[in-house]
């Protein structure tokens, strides 16, 4: 079939049919604001999808498999009941993924292998329940937005050092986290000065 882009947002959807793998030239499929609960499996045979966003639904896990979508840019999932758990073994390996929302989830934990999203330029975990960010979030190196406020951190890993993110085209907010008080100081005069901080030898001997 010849359509490329499905908007279903804001209907009272419970549910995805499967046979949504016979559309198979999709490249756009948007179920913002809906009342799903889970996934078919089928999801990952569009080979084509670029765009997904399931934000504003009811997941609490991820189909296996989920990761083989090989097209996939851009995943919205923003709003879920998704944590550490949901997410299938095969999740990292969507390696062309530029932008990853997962704001207003119940994370607790980033998976290490966030490190393999290695194109990734737009990582949302807003309003989660992180404890920690991995050191494997050094290795985003292409990444200019980076949204962690409204966790539980107290602490940044000296790794994030290797990113740029205080530039003028970059963002970086932070704010609303439990920041132990030599961190908290930094950021009272400035993101510059916390990536300065966190990247001396005295921040990695802490």
């Amino acid at each position: 079939s010849p359509i490329t882009q499905l908007v279903l947002s804001h209907n009272k959807l419970t549910m995805v049919p499967p046979n949504i793998a016979e559309l198979k030239n999709l490249e756009v499929l948007n179920f913002f604001n809906n009342q799903i609960e889970e996934l078919p499996t089928q999801i990952s045979s569009l080979q084509k999808l670029k765009h997904l966003n399931l934000g504003m639904n009811r997941l609490n896990t991820l189909p296996r498999g989920f990761g083989s979508l090989p097209a996939l840019e851009v995943l919205d999932l923003t709003y879920n009941n998704l944590n550490e758990h949901s997410l299938p073994g095969n999740f990292f390996y969507l390696t062309t993924l530029r932008a990853l929302y997962l704001s207003d989830n119940d994370f607790e934990i980033l998976p290490p292998d966030i490190g393999k999203l290695t194109k990734l330029q737009i990582l949302s975990l807003r309003d989660n329940d992180l404890i920690s960010l991995p050191k494997e979030i050094g290795e985003l190196t292409q990444l200019k937005e980076l949204h962690i406020q409204g966790n539980r951190l107290t602490v940044l890993p000296p790794e994030l050092g290797n990113l740029d993110l205080t530039g003028q085209k970059q963002v970086f907010k932070a704010e609303n986290n439990p920041w132990v008080t030599p961190i908290a100081d930094q950021f009272q005069l400035g993101v510059s000065h916390v990536f300065e901080y966190i990247r001396s030898e005295t921040y990695k001997y802490l």
